[in-house]
């Protein structure tokens, strides 16, 4: 193979206007004040590079606000980087990004997400020049199915979240996630009425969102404890590592947490300090393959289950989860968005703007697509549908 060097960084700033929207999505302080900014629109930046033989690669930045901060950090910051340089060298070019800005305080947010995108895009491309899937380049794989709990059954009242959870065991899925935050009682009402009808079978998982404090997460813990709820996600801010540190010591049922976190070194520490049970990292978000590929060595050192974050992305960090979760040895389970923020505006980033069809499920699993890099292709038509102008 010739040497090849990067020649063009491209970026696809995405939104998509939700017009409506009964309730809200998921747990947020000061909903009403910020529901129109934070669930206003689903947003995304696609990353595209080429290589001086016309070689591309894409990848995503996940975020939910201003996609234009994350091209301009791509294009001035990070593009000067990489251009010319060698791409399968991802991760000689990941610590040099991560350089430009760490000193300032720039090692969180909007810094890592556009690293994230440009980094998925690089492996996407190694893959494509070396003609091997992304799980290949990764180690191999464990895994050609991938086992998925449906995500997320958003606010509605208890017995109207069972009609729903119905709908979900009908799919054949047998492992759902309920959002929570609404208040202690009905939250543990709509819980326990889930539990009464589908019983033992199907699996339940709670996400606060990051909607409770220390003590009303203890009191929810202990009332999921006894209905056997198989674990509680985000159930405090992210930023209280000595809260999740108690959460953990107080309660049996399993803590998750990590979608909100960054590199190797905010998981070290949610780890290490926070003590959470199962770790949840998105690669469009906590820095790519070469980064998450870390995280996942930390917390398979320390017996710690992988079960990746997918949320509001496209299909490209759809994609991308899979090939990770294929890959890693302490993969749990995958989550598939079987909904959208809201109902009455489906998000279209997850199946229209790349030309595979990634979410068939057959009885709650998928397959890993095949083919060199991450196995999909960008529909441009659809990408220019949804292009911020």
């Amino acid at each position: 193979m010739v040497d090849t060097k990067i020649k063009k960084v491209e970026t696809y700033a995405l939104e998509v206007p939700i017009t409506k929207m009964d309730n809200p999505p998921e747990s947020l302080p000061y909903y009403q004040e910020l529901k129109a900014i934070v669930f206003g629109s689903y947003k995304s930046v696609i990353v595209k590079i080429t290589a001086d033989d016309g070689t591309f690669g894409i990848g995503e930045c996940m975020t939910r606000l201003s996609p234009a901060a994350l091209t301009s950090i791509i294009h001035d910051v990070l593009k000067p980087v990489i251009m010319d340089r060698d791409p399968l060298e991802k991760e000689v070019l990941w610590e040099e990004m991560y350089s430009t800005m760490m000193q300032r305080g720039h090692y969180k947010g909007y810094m890592i997400e556009a690293m994230s995108g440009v980094d998925m895009a690089l492996w996407d491309l190694s893959g494509r020049l070396l003609n091997k899937p992304v799980y290949t380049l990764l180690g191999g794989k464990f895994r050609d199915t991938i086992q998925c709990y449906a995500s997320s059954i958003r606010f509605k009242k208890p017995k109207e979240v069972v009609e729903e959870v119905r709908s979900v065991v009908n799919e054949g899925f047998k492992q759902v996630k309920l959002k929570i935050g609404r208040g202690i009682e009905e939250d543990i009402s709509a819980v326990k009425l889930v539990k009464e009808e589908f019983g033992d079978e199907l699996r339940v998982m709670v996400d606060a969102n990051s909607g409770y404090n220390v003590n009303s997460a203890i009191k929810l813990g202990r009332a999921f404890e006894k209905l056997d709820v198989f674990w509680f996600e985000e159930p405090i801010p992210p930023h209280d590592l000595p809260g999740y540190a108690e959460l953990t010591h107080k309660l049996d049922i399993p803590i998750a947490a990590g979608e909100s976190e960054f590199t190797r070194y905010g998981f070290r520490d949610l780890i290490e300090v926070g003590h959470i049970d199962i770790i949840q990292p998105n690669v469009g978000r906590a820095g790519g393959f070469s980064e998450v590929k870390k995280i996942l060595a930390i917390a398979s050192a320390h017996g710690i289950p992988f079960a990746p974050h997918t949320g509001s992305s496209s299909g490209v960090t759809m994609a991308a989860e899979l090939h990770l979760a294929s890959s890693a040895s302490n993969f749990l389970v995958y989550e598939f968005m079987r909904t959208a923020w809201s109902h009455e505006a489906p998000n279209p980033l997850k199946n229209e703007i790349i030309t595979e069809v990634l979410d068939k499920h057959e009885n709650g699993s998928i397959k890993v697509p095949k083919g060199a890099g991450l196995g999909i292709e960008l529909n441009y038509e659809a990408v220019r549908k949804y292009e911020m102008k």
